[in-house]
């Protein structure tokens, strides 16, 4: 059965850090998205099947995506965080070696509930 298990959102100040984990039950190529209140859903990070990495531009440089395939966990490390990255973080998974648009949510077809990142002082 498909899986997803969020965690790691929190409340912190700008210019701290926070990492969020996702535990699956096991997809080729997963994403990170966001979604901010009034605004559309978007692509923040994702990763393929071999490790190869795509970012949006607002968060290169802070952000770094990773996953422990023998665990089935995805990962999103945010450093320097933004009152602009508050938003419901979403993971998203598919079974396709590599998405033709990474940063699409159209790829994507399993969804977790999402956790919830505030950065705000």
């Amino acid at each position: 059965a498909v899986h997803f298990e969020e965690s790691g959102g929190d409340s912190v100040q700008p210019g701290g850090s926070l990492r969020l984990t996702c535990v699956t039950s096991g997809f080729w190529s997963m994403a990170w998205f966001r979604q901010a209140p009034g605004k559309e859903r978007e692509g923040v990070a994702a990763i393929a099947s071999d490790g190869v990495t795509t970012y949006a531009e607002s968060v290169k440089g802070r952000f770094t995506i990773s996953k422990d395939n023998a665990n089935n966990t995805l990962y999103l490390q945010m450093n320097s965080l933004k009152p602009e990255d508050t938003a419901m973080y979403y993971c998203a998974g598919v079974y396709v070696p590599r998405a033709l648009n990474p940063l699409s949510s159209d790829e994507y077809n399993f969804w977790g509930q999402g956790t919830q990142v505030t950065v705000s002082s």
